[in-house]
């Protein structure tokens, strides 16, 4: 039995839509996200034994027609699709789900996602070629749905679905969350055999780099963030360190071109003596002299731990600091503050870490004052690099209760992007608009790349590292048209 897993295409026209980036858009830097967990999913079907293909569209990207001549290429003979969607590409992937429908009739569709899971019964509602909704962690979900339908088994039986039956919705009860992840493939097994790692571009790593999660769930409670708060949850599920470090041998082995992993974990660094062991394992196993890597850290992390790192091979952290004002920090139930936060980026530079800075404004308690107050940081702190977005509120998160509540959303889901697929604004909060939010972050990012300082450094350490140089200067050909718009 063939299952059929498909990351639409979205206004191809315009580029490479990264849906799976945690704010989903055509971003400015170029980047585009490996659509992992997708990826993940399809990997435990194959594991089952099932057919599987997999379309990435943006990937190429293909636009509509083509992706439809892919489909219907590689489609004989499939029984289930799964389609992926996003809270921006929501409609538009529901219009391309149909057109498959249209293809394949007599197939079962399923959606997946953090929009679908967040808002089942909404998503069901838009379209009746959706036969379900995968909520949640969707990888067993999938797997079971393949099994009933291939053993012909009631597909409806199935824990975590949402689903139309004789004109109702229902819902069943939740699938339980993945204990071993260990049990679950490697991505970059599935990569080799499925896609091409050269598509993929992420702005702060060496170039060309692959994508991997060593633990799902995160011990946060941040207000905005999308995947705990509607995929995965809090608790903290991890890869043992051997499993980790064998995906590691295995991509230094597969791919002699790729420079860097990107460690895509909500916070790889939540328990350091798990850090540690891995660590001493790409060490022991002589792979930090072969591959760098970069991970989420939270400003948290000890110098200790940051040192060991850095001998492992770990290139660059990525914290998010978000606001440079205590207040809204604690809005965001960020778990930070000021003073942790300046001993971090003390702590990264002893250790000789870069760090990409992610910076946020539109939260609970924001001004323009306060806006002001975030860049000063910002400018203080001086991280290599650094990135400056709205808040984006996100269906299923605190964050889009307390603005919806508030009725501060004034955006429809299809306009958490612009025409041009870039990032959007769809909050207007009291005092500060939509407009002066996303012009204050056009703004600091032109304050910040275009310091003479800044351009100083960034040439000092391309001379040190040519990688590091071809890297900024692929970064900066994307994003000029933006910086001197």
């Amino acid at each position: 039995m063939k299952v059929f897993f498909i990351n639409p295409p979205f206004k191809s026209e315009y580029g490479k839509f990264s849906r799976e980036n945690r704010s989903p858009a055509l971003t400015r830097s170029g980047t585009l996200y490996y659509p992992l967990w997708l990826i993940y999913a399809a990997a435990v079907a194959q594991k089952d034994g099932f057919t599987v293909e997999f379309l990435d569209a943006p990937a190429t990207p293909l636009n509509e027609k083509k992706s439809l001549e892919m489909i219907r290429k590689h489609g004989e003979g499939t029984e289930l699709f799964v389609i992926e969607t996003s809270t921006p590409s929501l409609f538009s992937d529901i219009k391309f789900l149909e057109e498959v429908k249209k293809m394949y009739p007599k197939a079962f569709f399923v959606m997946v996602g953090t929009h679908p899971s967040a808002l089942p019964e909404e998503t069901l509602g838009f379209s009746e070629a959706i036969d379900a909704i995968a909520r949640r962690e969707y990888d067993y979900i999938v797997r079971d749905i393949a099994r009933a339908i291939r053993d012909n088994k009631n597909v409806y039986d199935v824990k975590g679905i949402t689903y139309r039956l004789n004109c109702e919705i229902k819902s069943n009860p939740d699938m339980e969350y993945i204990e071993d992840i260990d049990e679950i493939p490697f991505a970059s097994k599935f990569i080799k055999e499925y896609l091409n790692y050269k598509d993929y571009f992420f702005a702060a790593s060496s170039y060309p780099e692959i994508q991997i999660f060593t633990g799902r769930g995160c011990m946060a409670h941040c207000n905005f963030c999308v995947y705990p708060q509607t995929l995965h949850g809090h608790k903290y599920r991890l890869r043992s360190p051997e499993n980790v470090v064998e995906e590691f041998e295995y991509i230094a082995k597969t791919f002699p071109d790729v420079k860097e992993i990107v460690i895509e974990d909500d916070t790889f660094t939540a328990k350091k003596q798990r850090v540690l062991d891995i660590c001493k394992l790409l060490i022991d196993k002589g792979l930090n002299k072969r591959l760098s890597w970069l991970c989420n850290a939270r400003v948290n992390l000890d110098l200790e731990t940051m040192q060991m790192m850095k001998k492992a091979g770990c290139r660059l952290i990525i914290p998010g600091i978000e606001s440079g004002n205590e207040q809204i920090l604690k809005n965001i139930k960020k778990g930070s503050n000021l003073k942790l936060i300046r001993e971090y980026m003390k702590n990264a530079k002893k250790a000789g870490l870069l760090v990409h800075a992610c910076y946020m404004v539109g939260n609970e308690g924001e001004t323009k004052e306060t806006m002001e107050q975030t860049l000063k940081l910002a400018l203080e702190l001086n991280a290599d690099t650094a990135q400056f977005y709205p808040l984006l509120p996100f269906p299923g998160t605190e964050a889009y209760f307390w603005a919806k509540n508030n009725g501060y959303i004034t955006g429809k889901y299809d306009e958490y992007c612009k025409e041009d697929g870039t990032i959007n604004c769809v909050l207007n909060l009291p005092g500060l608009s939509s407009e002066e939010m996303v012009t204050f972050c056009d703004n600091a990012r032109k304050k910040y790349y275009l310091r003479p300082s800044y351009i100083l450094h960034r040439i000092w350490l391309g001379l040190r590292n040519p990688e590091d140089l071809k890297r900024s200067l692929k970064a900066f050909i994307r994003i000029k048209q933006f910086l001197f718009k």
